[in-house]
């Protein structure tokens, strides 16, 4: 699978640092013809840069317990205004993520309510809740951030109405949207943004002005934006402009 080839390869041109055109043909038994298309298509993300025969890494990848800490406090809050909107037998859509994660701590436990989610923190803290229906999407554990990602087919989604989905991003552009660097977590996103009859953003004001590779969902689509109060001027119109309810810790 395409995706799944183009991830292995990101991640071990960060493990290794610095690797040639060629070792990369033969880790992943492909042509150097492939490896250019692939290596070319991970560029657009600007994690890794091209030197004279091979290419070498641009970022260090942050671990997920070190980005959980980062904000940590003001992601806690996030959580817990968003946990204020899940109702009685709610079906929501809690995504992987450093500030989605924070939810499930403030939940209130005597409510009924069916969870949908790919993240692994979710999943533990739902795993003692009595009252909730857990249901997990994803067939391949990745490890950097704690999530389940990859569906064997995307269409298996659309059986589920959910009420609210509960997102996160890697970046918020108003001109690319919701994005997010992972294609496997994508098509999970993609799939859920476009399904939901309510779209939540989760997000730090450190996220907004920055896009990525993918774009699962516009601006516009957004129904509840909590965030911080740093939140820049033009994306505070914005709201206004599309109608967006605007909660900021």
């Amino acid at each position: 699978m395409k995706a799944r080839r183009l991830q292995d390869i990101e991640e071990y041109i960060h493990t290794r640092k610095n690797v040639t055109l060629d070792e990369l043909c033969l880790t992943f038994d492909v042509s150097k013809n492939t490896i250019r298309r692939d290596i070319n298509q991970i560029l657009q993300k600007g994690s890794i840069e091209k030197v004279y025969g091979g290419v070498v890494s641009a970022t260090e990848l942050v671990p997920f317990e070190n980005r959980n800490i980062k904000h940590q406090d003001e992601k806690a809050e996030i959580g817990r205004l968003a946990a204020g909107y899940v109702e009685e037998n709610d079906l929501i859509f809690i995504d992987s993520g450093t500030t989605t994660c924070n939810m499930i701590d403030f939940l209130d436990p005597d409510k009924h309510l069916t969870i949908l989610t790919n993240s692994l923190d979710v999943i533990n803290g739902a795993a003692g809740m009595p009252n909730v229906d857990l249901l997990v999407l994803g067939s391949t554990y990745k490890r950097k951030t704690r999530s389940f990602v990859g569906v064997d087919d995307v269409r298996a989604l659309e059986k589920y109405n959910v009420n609210k989905a509960f997102m996160s991003a890697t970046g918020v552009s108003l001109v690319h949207g919701l994005t997010n660097s992972d294609l496997l977590e994508y098509e999970i996103k993609k799939s859920i943004a476009g399904r939901a009859e309510k779209l939540f953003l989760l997000a730090d004001a450190s996220k907004f002005g920055r896009s990525t590779l993918l774009t699962y969902a516009s601006f516009p689509d957004i129904n509840v934006l909590v965030t911080s109060r740093e939140l820049p001027e033009e994306y505070l119109q914005a709201c206004r402009t599309n109608g967006i309810l605007l909660r900021q810790v």
